[in-house]
């Protein structure tokens, strides 16, 4: 790709978007240089990721952890450290290509350090984004930063879309797979299990992702990042039902063209779009065959079956605490599904319950945005009690 290999930083590297991640750069070894990886709780996918690729720093969340990564890593020449302030340093080094693929607001504090530093930031954490959004896109002006979405939807959109004739531009159509209930019911809903919600038709995501799409919840979520990402007006991002994921998401442009970034479902193609930019780089990823998908559907999303998106719809355009609300009520909501403690239907119902009854300030730093966060999931926790007693 480039004569000097490319130093990387990947917060998160256990997870989808990180294992794909990984499977990217071990396929490329001369073309890239991993400085730290982080994770969570799993110290043996952690260790074992960072003795293959020769990481300088293997980070654990989880500081219960520690001595047991220690001895992982024990001989190998890998650092190891420990901690949510660890991983926070781990971001900040300096790299040319970070990615943040740590899930949920938990990643926002990482994602943070690394804008700050410059450089170029991949963007798989849709949660921090939402929850600090203005904050987020004032620092990476302020900083030099480029922020690049790794999302299918906002990489596409991305590709498509000229920065320099927004003017030009009609409308941006965000795609959605409708998830593995869409064409159920809102009885059939009520009823699911968790095992059943996390078994995307196209996708393989982790549990908390797969139950977003199932309730389009990620669609919400993606609305108002989008909406941060791009600048282009809320009335101006639509969001269409395509079952079979292959168009990731267009652009129109005042002339009637539509632009559209299609490709199989296999999150290596934005991740690799990312990691290489401005360039392109091999990946393993399947060839569309045409003849063989045959037909592309779309339709219009029912809003009454799924009316998560039309909570964050309202969420965009009252804008101030309200996303942070919306991202902390609905982890809590999730999490409650996950556990069995309220039904399916129950998650929107939580996040609309917090939204109407908490209205704070907007949020002017990041403190605030942290103080917002927790109230939001006191608020729903104490909504999940209350209906289950």
């Amino acid at each position: 790709m480039t004569d000097a290999p490319k130093s990387v930083t990947i917060l998160g590297v256990t997870g989808s978007v990180g294992t794909s991640t990984l499977d990217l750069i071990e396929r490329n070894p001369e073309g890239f240089r991993v400085e730290a990886l982080t994770a969570n709780s799993d110290v043996e996918g952690l260790a074992k990721a960072a003795i293959r690729t020769r990481a300088q720093l293997a980070v654990i969340g989880d500081e219960s952890r520690f001595a047991a990564l220690q001895q992982a890593l024990s001989g190998s020449g890998v650092e190891a450290a420990a901690g949510a302030g660890a991983i926070a340093e781990a971001a900040a080094r300096s790299v040319d290509w970070t990615m943040a693929a740590i899930v949920g607001c938990a990643g926002l504090s990482p994602v943070m350090e690394a804008v700050r530093r410059g450089g170029t930031v991949a963007l798989a954490n849709k949660e921090a984004l939402v929850s600090a959004g203005s904050l987020m896109i004032e620092a990476v002006a302020a900083h030099d930063a480029t922020l690049l979405p790794v999302d299918s939807e906002h990489n596409a959109i991305f590709q498509c879309l000229d920065m320099a004739a927004l003017d030009k531009v009609r409308r941006i159509i965000l795609t959605a797979s409708g998830g593995p209930f869409r064409t159920a019911s809102r009885e059939a809903m009520a009823s699911v299990t968790p095992e059943q919600a996390v078994k995307h038709p196209n996708w393989s995501m982790g549990a908390k992702i797969s139950i977003d799409s199932a309730t389009m919840m990620n669609k919400g979520l993606e609305l108002i990042e989008a909406h941060h990402l791009f600048p282009i007006s809320e009335q101006r991002i639509e969001i269409i039902v395509h079952p079979q994921s292959v168009v990731h998401s267009m652009v129109e442009y005042v002339d009637g063209s539509v632009l559209a970034q299609l490709g199989t479902p296999d999150m290596r193609t934005p991740i690799a779009h990312s990691l290489a930019w401005p360039q392109r780089m091999d990946t393993p990823c399947e060839s569309l065959d045409f003849a063989k998908i045959s037909r592309l559907d779309f339709e219009q999303p029912d809003l009454d079956r799924f009316p998560a998106l039309r909570v964050a719809r309202e969420v965009v355009i009252a804008d101030g605490a309200k996303p942070a609300i919306f991202n902390a009520a609905n982890e809590i909501a999730v999490a409650a599904f996950l556990e069995r403690r309220i039904g399916f239907l129950d998650i929107v119902t939580v996040v609309e319950a917090v939204l109407h009854g908490y209205d704070p300030s907007v949020p002017a730093s990041l403190d605030d945005v942290f103080a917002i966060d927790r109230e939001a999931r006191l608020r729903a926790q104490e909504w999940i009690k209350a209906k289950a007693a």
